[in-house]
């Protein structure tokens, strides 16, 4: 099972915001930082940190917390 604080501290560090405000209902219209560029850099934190690779298809979707750790379980094998 992924460690979801430390899924938080990641998604934070790469937002510039503090990993308290990363919640269920955070996503790219509720962070300001949140922007393509952000969106990027995001994606290539989450496949470096928990050694996976996510499919481009799948990358552009990645818009809110849930789907975050709903892919990063499923490439991890964690589900």
């Amino acid at each position: 099972m992924i460690n979801e604080d430390k899924l938080k501290e990641v998604i934070a560090a790469v937002l510039a915001v503090e990993a308290s405000e990363v919640k269920d209902d955070s996503s790219s219209d509720t962070i300001e930082t949140w922007d393509s560029f952000a969106q990027m850099n995001l994606i290539l934190a989450l496949e470096e940190e928990y050694d996976i690779s996510v499919p481009d298809d799948e990358a552009a979707n990645l818009s809110s917390y849930p789907l975050i750790r709903l892919v990063v379980k499923e490439l991890t094998g964690d589900e």
